[in-house]
């Protein structure tokens, strides 16, 4: 039996630690999104923009059992399927590794057509959102995707799901603004932050717990009510206390002040970025973090910008 599950590991190119490793990474990235918070954020949305369309949530479980509860992107879409006029909607979730048995937990698709709803179990599917099947409905099938996935993955989910080219609505790490590996996608403008913060989940034993999330879309966005966070001013008026300058000459500004007369790139935090402040006028300057030192100190992360 050890001959055969050493022989299993080193086919996928894995060692034991790596497994032992993935699995612990899996655990810990159990944090399940609640539904009023699903329902809040698409609320905000023209509801014409699911009218015919095939959602695809690819790290959700719709089975409800003892050791599962369904995914609220799940519930939402098959609660709201008719009055969305959806075309289809399509669940995916992987299905994690048993490590007694050296063995990946192969699991199902699941299908909601018009009034049919059917759940399929391809030979050898895992389920995870990079699985070959899974990518093909993503590239072949998909209108709009929809879900939170994994934050310890969210670098390899971000670049799939932006280089598919579908409409998305998903939730990740409100960092993610300030983050290198995501810094071109809002340099590129191929996403923004959507319209609320996520910072209450339920982790694995269902209890309530708090991460630091937020959505992200490349759906248009009306009437943000949180650009009134954002007081764009004149320099002059912006008080001495928000604004400084570090010992690269670079302005560095604070509290949610914007200079409305600056032609020069200045340093924000991630709040106006989240604010919704790229749809104001201003553009990121590099896709990298700025940091900031003053008088020799360094400073927190932030983002360089620019008045368009």
């Amino acid at each position: 039996m050890e001959k055969k599950q050493t022989k299993q590991l080193e086919e996928r190119g894995l060692t034991a630690k790596d497994i032992m490793q993935k699995a612990q990474r899996a655990k810990n990235d159990e944090f399940y999104t609640r539904y009023e918070d699903v329902e809040k954020e698409i609320s905000m949305y023209d509801k014409n923009i699911w009218k015919n369309k095939v959602v695809f949530c690819n790290c959700d479980n719709v089975v409800d059992t003892d050791d599962s509860k369904p995914s609220a992107f799940a519930l939402y879409f098959l609660q709201n399927f008719k009055e969305l006029e959806l075309k289809k909607l399509i669940c995916t979730h992987y299905g994690g590794f048993n490590q007694a048995a050296d063995e990946y937990v192969f699991t199902y698709i699941f299908t909601k057509d018009g009034f049919e709803a059917k759940k399929d179990y391809p030979p050898d599917y895992d389920g995870s959102f990079d699985h070959p099947l899974s990518l093909k409905i993503l590239n072949e099938e998909a209108d709009i995707v929809c879900t939170n996935p994994p934050f310890s993955r969210a670098k390899e989910y971000w670049k799939i799901l932006i280089e598919s080219g579908k409409k998305f609505l998903i939730i990740s790490n409100f960092t993610n603004v300030k983050n290198q590996p995501y810094m071109s996608y809002f340099k590129d403008n191929k996403v923004w932050a959507g319209y609320n913060e996520v910072y209450w989940y339920q982790n694995h034993k269902r209890e309530i717990t708090r991460a630091p999330g937020h959505w992200y879309t490349n759906f248009p966005i009306i009437d943000r009510p949180k650009y009134k966070n954002l007081k764009i001013i004149p320099l002059k008026e912006i008080p001495e206390k928000y604004k400084k300058y570090d010992d690269n000459k670079i302005l560095v500004v604070d509290n949610n002040y914007i200079p409305s007369d600056y032609k020069k790139p200045f340093a924000v935090s991630i709040f106006p970025i989240l604010s919704g402040l790229l749809e104001k006028g201003y553009r990121y300057v590099q896709d990298k973090e700025y940091v900031p030192y003053i008088d020799g100190k360094r400073k927190f992360g932030r983002i360089l910008v620019q008045k368009i």
